[in-house]
């Protein structure tokens, strides 16, 4: 699964309703959801009918299929014209009289994931429900709802239900990614690091500036005289004095 292409196309499918099962004959609405609210965006799928373009009716920047049918089944997708895909969402239709509605999207680590069986009839005489992960008994319920705590990447796998009495549910996938791939969900520490980071950077350039314009200014107070050095003949060696007395020696008084 590629999340580091769903970070940078920064757009995901939005369905209503938000599940990834319908039952025949549900009307379903599907759109394109960026950070910049983009129209560079165009829904396709590829199902049953191989469609990728033509297919629901349009409504401004949404698909809206009336009425849903087995053939709808498939993946559906945002792209952009310069050829960025978001993430892959897979519909089912069932003809059946159970679906599971479960996240459509990947969830991150450490969330809490609710999954619902859900009727057709509203009515049904028994709300006993069991679910199952990759055809293996999880838990049971009497409400109809089971909630998976604290959900990490042990937990994928296909998930269905089964209401007694009343049928089972086809099955859907269940997709977790890591925390240190959540494009949606950002720690607050992750936005304020660099931020502080930024600050701190910015005082510390400030206070140079300022130690610079003191010093400059110091420099300025100084005042300059013209001073003149006196050469001095360094004191004559012990060796010049004897051989100047050699020189006086030399002479006789009277020879001039």
């Amino acid at each position: 699964m590629n999340f580091t292409a769903l970070c940078a196309a920064l757009a995901v499918v939005r369905i209503l309703p938000n599940r990834s099962q319908f039952f025949l004959h549900d009307s379903v609405t599907l759109s394109c959801v960026d950070s910049e609210n983009s129209s560079d965006w165009t829904l396709k799928r590829n199902t049953a009918k191989n469609q990728k373009t033509d297919w629901g009716k349009r409504n401004g920047s949404q698909r809206i299929i009336d009425a849903v049918y087995p053939f709808d089944s498939g993946r559906y997708w945002c792209e952009s014209r310069a050829g960025a895909r978001s993430e892959i969402i897979n519909v089912t239709v069932t003809d059946g009289p159970v679906i599971l509605q479960s996240p459509v999207l990947p969830v991150a680590e450490g969330e809490a994931v609710i999954l619902r069986c859900i009727h057709n009839q509203a009515s049904s005489s028994s709300n006993f429900t069991e679910f199952y992960k990759n055809g293996l008994l999880i838990g049971s319920s009497s409400t109809g709802s089971f909630t998976i705590r604290d959900v990490s990447e042990s937990d994928e796998g296909l998930y269905k239900c089964n209401i007694t009495g009343a049928g089972e549910s086809p099955e859907s996938w269940l997709s977790v990614r890591g925390c240190e791939l959540d494009s949606v969900h950002f720690h607050p520490m992750y936005v304020l690091l660099p931020v502080v980071a930024t600050c701190l950077l910015f005082v510390c350039g400030m206070l140079l500036c300022l130690r610079r314009i003191v010093k400059a200014e110091v420099d300025d107070d100084v005042s300059y005289t013209d001073v003149t050095f006196l050469h001095k003949e360094p004191p004559k060696t012990n060796s010049e004095t004897i051989s100047e007395l050699k020189v006086y020696s030399t002479i006789k008084p009277g020879s001039c």
